[in-house]
C-alpha cells in the first residue's frame, strides 16, 4: 500500500510539476518577448527614409545598452540591396537575416549564432513609406537573465514539490502502519497459536475485525474437529484391516506358488496403504504440540541398522551435525528417513550418501545415490500417490507421497533433484529446527521454498 500510493504521488506530482513548470516559463518568456516587443515597435515609429533611400531612425532608441558594445542588446534594420543598419552594441558583428516570412508578422526565436551569447531575437518584416524594398527590423537580447529566472523558479519547484511528496509519503505510510495495525494484532495472535502457546484468538479488537476473528475461531475448531475424526477413522481402518491382513497373508504362503504371490503382493499393497492412512493420520494429530522434537543423527544411524539388513552390498556414507534435532516426532522421522534411504539403495548403484546440515531455522537431509537418477520430467509424478517408473522391483509407490505428506504436515517439504557428486538421484527433505521458535508460523506465511547448496566436504 505504501508503495503504490508512493508511486502514485510522484506520478501525479512529476505531472504536476511539469506542467506548472511549462506554465511559468511561459510565462516568463512571454514578458521577455513584450519587453523586446516594445522596443521593436519603437523602432518601427521612429524609421523613415534616408536620402539614398536606406532606412534611418529620427530618434535614438531611449535604452543605453544599445550605444554599448557587447552590452547584450542589440538592434538591426536589414533591405536587400543596402548595408546593415545596426546598433553601436553589435560593434563588428550582425544579426543573421533568416528566410522571408509574411509581412507584418512578428516573429520570435532562439539563436546560437553568438558563441557565448544565446540570443532571444524577435523580428517583423515592414514596408516603410517611400521605400519599395521590404524592410527587416530586428530585435535581439541575450537571455541569460531569462535563464536564470527559470533556473531560479525550478529550484523553487524542486524543492517544493519534494517537501510535498516526502509529507504525502510520510502520511501515507503512517496512515497505512496505524490503520493496519489491528491485522498485525491477529497475525502475532495467530502465531501464537500455531506454535501451541493459545488455542484461540482472544485479543482485544476493532468491531470492524470482530466478524473475522470469530470465523478464523470457528474454523479453527472445526479443523480440530476433523483431526478428531481423521484419527479416529484411520484407527478403526487399522484395527478392522490387520487382522485379517494377517490371516491372508499366512494362507496364502501355504497355497500354491502362483495363488500366494498373487495374495501376498496384494495384501502387501493393503498394508502399505493402511501405514500411509496411519502416518498421516499420526502427524496430523501431533503437528500442533509445540514440544515434538527428535534428534536427527539417532534416527539415521537407526535407519542404517534396517536398510543394512535388506541390502547388505549397498555402502551407507554419513556426514553433517550430530546434535541437529527437528520439530517432528521421533517416529515420524524415522518413517521419512527411512523411506528415502530405503529407495536410494533399492534403486541406486550400490553407494548412498545421507548429509544433514543447517539451512537458517530449517534442517536440510540430502539424500544422495550413484544409480541412473530420474528425468526431470518424472520427478513432479513420483510423489503421486502409486506412482512408480521401474516396475521391475517390488513396491507399491506410496514412499514419496507418504514422505511429501507428512513433511508438509509438520512445516517441512522434499524435492527431487540430480546428485552432482554421485550422478544419481538427489533428495532433499528440510524440516524445521526445533530449537527456532515459531518457526512453523513463519514458513507457513512467507512459504517453503527449495534452497540448493553444496554439500560439506566428507571426513
Amino acid at each position: 500500500m505504501i508503495v503504490i500510493a508512493s508511486i502514485w504521488i510522484g506520478v501525479l506530482l512529476i505531472g504536476g510539476g511539469l506542467a506548472l513548470d511549462r506554465v511559468l516559463t511561459n510565462f516568463l518568456t512571454r514578458s521577455f518577448d513584450d519587453q523586446l516587443s516594445y522596443v521593436l515597435t519603437a523602432m518601427i515609429a521612429s524609421a523613415e527614409i534616408g536620402p539614398g533611400g536606406e532606412v534611418i531612425l529620427n530618434r535614438p532608441l531611449g535604452d543605453q545598452r544599445f550605444l554599448e558594445p557587447g552590452s547584450g542588446l542589440y538592434y538591426q534594420i536589414s533591405g536587400r540591396g543596402f548595408e546593415h543598419f545596426r546598433s553601436r552594441s553589435l560593434w563588428d558583428r550582425s544579426l543573421s537575416v533568416r528566410a522571408d516570412h509574411p509581412p507584418g508578422a512578428l516573429h520570435a526565436y532562439d539563436s546560437r549564432e553568438f558563441p557565448d551569447e544565446p540570443l532571444r531575437v524577435l523580428e517583423r518584416d515592414v514596408e516603410v513609406p517611400g521605400s519599395p524594398v521590404l524592410w527587416r527590423f530586428q530585435v535581439a537580447q541575450d537571455r541569460k537573465g531569462l535563464n536564470d529566472q527559470i533556473r531560479a523558479l525550478r529550484r523553487v519547484l524542486v524543492r517544493s514539490f519534494a517537501a510535498l511528496g516526502l509529507g504525502l509519503i510520510v502520511l501515507a505510510a503512517l496512515q497505512t502502519f496505524y490503520g493496519l495495525l489491528p491485522l498485525r494484532k491477529v497475525r502475532r495472535a495467530i502465531a501464537r497459536m500455531r506454535s501451541g502457546e493459545a488455542s484461540r484468538v482472544e485479543d482485544a479488537l476493532p468491531e470492524e475485525l470482530t466478524p473475522m476473528v470469530e470465523e478464523l475461531n470457528a474454523l479453527i475448531a472445526h479443523n480440530e474437529r476433523q483431526a478428531e475424526e481423521a484419527r479416529r477413522h484411520a484407527g478403526n481402518l487399522a484395527h478392522a484391516l490387520k487382522t485379517p491382513l494377517t490371516v491372508l497373508m499366512n494362507a496364502a504362503t501355504a497355497e500354491a506358488p502362483d495363488l500366494a504371490e498373487s495374495v501376498v503382493r496384494e495384501a502387501r499393497t493393503m498394508r502399505r496403504q493402511v501405514d500411509h492412512h496411519l502416518a498421516r493420520a499420526r502427524a496430523v494429530g501431533r503437528r500442533g504440540q509445540a514440544h515434538a522434537r527428535a534428534e536427527i543423527w539417532p534416527s539415521i544411524e537407526a535407519v542404517e541398522r534396517a536398510v543394512a539388513r535388506l541390502y547388505p552390498d549397498v555402502r551407507i556414507d554419513r556426514d553433517g551435525p550430530r546434535d541437529l534435532a527437528v520439530r517432528i516426532e521421533r517416529q515420524d522421522l524415522d518413517e521419512l528417513i527411512g523411506n528415502l534411504v530405503e529407495n536410494a539403495a533399492k534403486y541406486g548403484g550400490g553407494s548412498v550418501f545421507v548429509t544433514v546440515r543447517r539451512d537458517g531455522d530449517f534442517a536440510e537431509i540430502l539424500i544422495e545415490d550413484d544409480g541412473a537418477g530420474i528425468a526431470e520430467a518424472d520427478r513432479a509424478r513420483l510423489f503421486d500417490r502409486g506412482a512408480r517408473l521401474d516396475t521391475s522391483k517390488p513396491g507399491t509407490g506410496l514412499g514419496l507421497a507418504i514422505v511429501r505428506d507428512v513433511a508438509e504436515i509438520y512445516g517441512g517439504q522434499v524435492g527431487l533433484e540430480e546428485s552432482e557428486d554421485l550422478g544419481g538421484l538427489l533428495v532433499r527433505l528440510r524440516l524445521p529446527v526445533a530449537d527456532a521458535p515459531g518457526l512453523a508460523r513463519a514458513g507457513a506465511r512467507r512459504g517453503l521454498r527449495m534452497v540448493h547448496g553444496v554439500r560439506p566436504t566428507t571426513g
